[in-house]
């Protein structure tokens, strides 16, 4: 499909014409005009034409950490549903977690989940487990994965507890040039809790998970990753402790990467107070200044990128009392308004939306430049929408922003010669 998109800001610090006003031209697949001088590129027969006054183009969003249900529990979701969110939320590219039945272990997997996804607007990469069954204690067959077309490994939302299968683990991913994405939580600490601990914790009667689980597991993380001279993610960070011990990280030398998701940069702890099981995640939400140091975190580079966390369950997992309620939000439509909400500006969000997570996984990362393939996201900063049912792509309605309205509204992507507009 071509396309001519008048008048639109660009936000890409790879592109000559960041932060500037521009036309933009796409004929088959391609950017094959871009013009500062607005109204120099004039329309053609057959071509679609888009105002882009007063909206932000970006390279499409990639999310780190999205879990579906797809294979074996579709019924949360499957991949048709979770690229039709991710693409409405402004993301062409999905790196999708193992935790699903069978887990993703094998090359066998790997093959299904890229098989299933072809010919996506949304691309979706598979990242496979560590250890086998999700367990700790034996490792996949990474080696076979990646040569299959896994991008990272993880074992989900399940921490690594033993310190020797971790150090294990890094040094053969090391060896293949794989990234490790981990959960951090240290379990002896953490507990059967159920959110933050505070002085909201007591008050509620809730056993509370401290940060101490979270910053512990992480010291062990840093310790083996510099032992090892291996690199190490850190998966969705939730206190000032763990930006605070990453940071002097990066500043010693070591191999480490972390991502935050976008809910904990505004939703905290106080939200619990009616029992709303749809704000109860995991890690927990925590408190204002924890909020205060995740933010200047991702300003001062110490946190490489943002996820959506996206983790959809049916009804009967969600609408119970809230200590038995499952951990999760659906988030891919919704990541846009919560950053804007958190005060990034359209530099910012591309840098930790779109750059930053291809470049952790060693991806292609779409520029915004003539003779480049077309990979993008246009989105108005200002404009509110009503998140409803109805516009709700997710086979799954855990969020707490349905029915609410948000300011921060994706128009259109654009990705392997495909367009999805949002009116």
């Amino acid at each position: 499909m071509n396309l001519l998109i008048t008048g639109v800001t660009i936000a890409d610090p790879n592109s000559q014409f960041n932060q500037q006003k521009c036309d933009v031209r796409v004929e088959h697949g391609k950017i094959t005009a871009i013009e500062s001088k607005l109204g120099t590129l004039k329309a053609t027969k057959g071509e679609t034409i888009f105002d882009g006054s007063g909206s932000v183009l970006s390279p499409g969003f990639f999310d780190l950490n999205c879990a579906i249900g797809d294979p074996g529990i579709e019924t949360k979701e499957d991949i048709y549903t979770a690229t039709a969110a991710a693409a409405a939320g402004g993301f062409t590219g999905l790196a999708v977690l193992p935790h699903t039945k069978p887990v993703v272990q094998s090359k066998g997997e790997i093959a299904y989940i890229i098989n299933k996804a072809k010919g996506n607007l949304v691309d979706v990469l598979p990242v496979g487990a560590v250890s086998q069954d999700l367990e700790g204690k034996e490792l996949a067959e990474m080696y076979d994965m990646k040569l299959a077309g896994a991008v990272a490994f993880s074992d989900g939302t399940k921490a690594i507890s033993d310190d020797g299968f971790m150090s294990r683990a890094l040094q053969y991913a090391k060896g293949l040039n794989g990234l490790l994405m981990v959960y951090p939580e240290n379990k002896s600490i953490a507990g059967k809790s159920q959110i933050n601990e505070s002085k909201n914790s007591v008050l509620l009667g809730m056993k509370g998970l401290p940060a101490l689980a979270e910053e512990m597991h992480i010291s062990r993380d840093i310790f083996l990753a510099t032992y090892h001279d291996a690199t190490v993610h850190i998966s969705n960070i939730s206190t000032a402790g763990s930006v605070a011990l990453i940071k002097k990280a990066k500043k010693d030398g070591v191999k480490i990467t972390c991502d935050v998701a976008a809910h904990q940069l505004v939703f905290t702890e106080e939200l619990l107070n009616d029992f709303d099981s749809n704000y109860k995640v995991k890690p927990p939400l925590r408190g204002k200044t924890d909020i205060k140091a995740l933010i200047s975190g991702l300003k001062d580079g110490t946190i490489d990128a943002v996820s959506s966390q996206h983790r959809p369950h049916e009804i009967e997992f969600k609408d119970v009392e809230f200590e038995i309620a499952a951990y999760g939000i659906i988030a891919l439509q919704t990541v846009l308004p919560l950053l804007l909400k958190a005060g990034l500006d359209a530099g910012q969000i591309a840098e930790k939306l779109s750059v930053n997570p291809r470049i952790l996984l060693g991806l292609t990362v779409p520029v915004i430049e003539k003779d480049a393939e077309a990979n993008f996201t246009l989105y108005n900063a200002t404009e509110e929408w009503l998140y409803k049912s109805e516009n709700n792509f997710s086979k799954s309605a855990n969020s707490p922003l349905l029915n609410k309205k948000l300011t921060g509204k994706v128009k259109l992507v654009y990705n392997n010669k495909q367009l999805q507009s949002y009116g």
